[in-house]
């Protein structure tokens, strides 16, 4: 019992060192600004009037918001297809897939970014495939189309590994049912395999969404300091114009907005109800 107790108090002294610690230096860095000496300091929402109030970064935020959502789309769109073939695939089959799928992020992010800078770089096989069918060449670096690629291709094993998941723990015997009822395929896909796998795509959507938004290096190396979203601007705050207290600031309304995702996906994944017969 004493071993436990000194287990459980490690593990929250390690959550206030990582967590709690920095959440309160970004509160307190976010609400003041600093006085005519260093050290002394002033309350003040000034930092955050002055995020509202600046169309630029208001237009910035609401850009780094449309890219989260067309990337979440597009990770929705192409991830349940997959999830759900690799769901129906023999156990063996299965397994390999799902080893294919989540292979490349045993990689470093950064780096699988790095390496993609490359493929869309003007005069690399891509354009030469393109010019193949009379297209090109196509300038694809620098642009929006490279930051969503990135960004798909980062987080998209993430939709497929969730949404794979609830469609494997399905009950099979409910589209049997389905079936047995007079059902189509597709009656039964909308009305059953849907309906099960919605928690899956739930969970997909927080954990590639909320990434997406704040994500920093990816339209930074694939955008080329062109394509600047709400990521870039709290890393040049803390970075490179050395304004903690405007960078803590944005920083906490990303979090605030974070959280109010978090909050609506979990009013849209109703669980079905256990218990009750």
């Amino acid at each position: 019992m004493k071993q436990f107790r000194t287990i459980t108090w490690g593990y929250v002294a390690w959550l206030a060192a990582l967590v709690i610690a920095p959440m309160l230096l970004i509160l307190l860095y976010a609400f003041t600004v600093a006085g005519n000496d260093v050290v002394t300091t002033r309350f003040s929402l000034q930092n955050f009037y002055r995020f509202v109030s600046d169309p630029v970064f208001v237009e910035v935020l609401l850009r780094s918001l449309y890219i989260a959502l067309i990337t979440t789309v597009i990770c929705i769109a192409l991830g349940y297809p997959i999830a759900y073939v690799i769901a129906k695939l023999p156990e063996k089959s299965n397994v390999l897939m799902i080893l294919l799928i989540t292979m490349p992020t045993w990689i470093n992010m950064l780096v699988r970014t790095y390496a993609w800078m490359g493929i869309l770089q003007s005069g690399t096989v891509v354009n030469t495939i393109l010019s193949w069918f009379g297209v090109g060449p196509v300038k694809m670096i620098h642009t929006s189309f490279a930051v969503i690629l990135g960004m798909v291709y980062n987080f998209i094993p993430f939709m497929i590994l969730q949404i794979h998941t609830s469609l494997a723990k399905m009950d099979k015997s409910l589209l049997e049912a389905a079936s047995d009822l007079g059902a189509s395929r597709a009656q039964a896909f909308l009305r059953v395999t849907l309906p099960l796998s919605l928690p899956g795509m739930i969970s997909g959507i927080t954990l590639v969404f909320l990434p997406a938004v704040s994500s920093f290096f990816i339209p930074k190396l694939l955008g080329g300091g062109q394509y600047v979203l709400v990521g870039n601007v709290i890393e040049s705050q803390f970075l490179t114009a050395g304004d903690w207290n405007f960078g803590s600031a944005i920083s906490l309304i990303m979090a605030i907005i974070i959280m109010l995702s978090m909050w609506l996906t979990r009013k849209v994944d109703v669980q079905p109800e256990s218990g009750k017969e």
